[in-house]
């Protein structure tokens, strides 16, 4: 497969959510563990969107021996799964998916993670759901059990940016940040 029609580098803003490239997590009902995350692509972003429909396009003409498999004949793109999804309406109600495209990718493989200078990061404190950068992704096919599709892998993430915490828990220096320590201690 000719990995660079199939391979994207996102744009810039891209929104990093679940999160999840310090630890291989089991998938839900079991299966090998993987890294993942789910890219929150702004639909304003639109040179990224068209970079993702032609990987997209060249993962199913690549394809297309795994796609037919022992059927008769190929599916048409548009009637296979494929990872490109529209938060508008896929997360209705959802102010994080609102007015962007979405993709979730996954690896069995550790992602590298650098920051806006290209240096590794190794302060787990520092990858949260909310960051913002881009990530390199591929596209490839799939044909397991029926289910045929195309999916998509993660390669590397860069983080640019803080962002806002998604998933609602706040870090400790926040919590007890602007405290008095005065009078309120209750055992004394």
């Amino acid at each position: 497969m000719n990995s660079t029609s199939t391979k994207v580098i996102t744009g810039r803003n891209t929104v990093m959510s679940y999160l999840n490239v310090t630890e291989p997590k089991a998938p839900i009902g079991g299966g090998t563990p993987k890294y993942s995350v789910s890219l929150i692509i702004p639909k304003s972003d639109t040179v990224t969107v068209e970079k993702i429909k032609t990987a997209i396009k060249a993962a199913y003409d690549e394809g297309q021996s795994r796609l037919k498999g022992s059927s008769r004949s190929v599916p048409a793109l548009e009637d296979i799964k494929t990872p490109l999804r529209d938060g508008d309406r896929d997360r209705k109600g959802d102010p994080v998916y609102k007015d962007a495209w979405f993709i979730n990718a996954n690896s069995t493989t550790k992602p590298g993670v650098v920051d806006a200078d290209r240096i590794p990061i190794f302060d787990e404190s520092e990858l949260y759901s909310g960051i913002i950068g881009r990530a390199s992704i591929n596209f490839y096919v799939y044909n397991s059990n029926g289910n045929r599709g195309i999916a998509c892998g993660l390669n590397n993430i860069q983080k640019l940016a803080d962002g806002t915490r998604l998933g609602g828990r706040s870090r400790a220096e926040d919590d007890f940040a602007g405290l008095d320590d005065g009078d309120d201690d209750f055992l004394s």
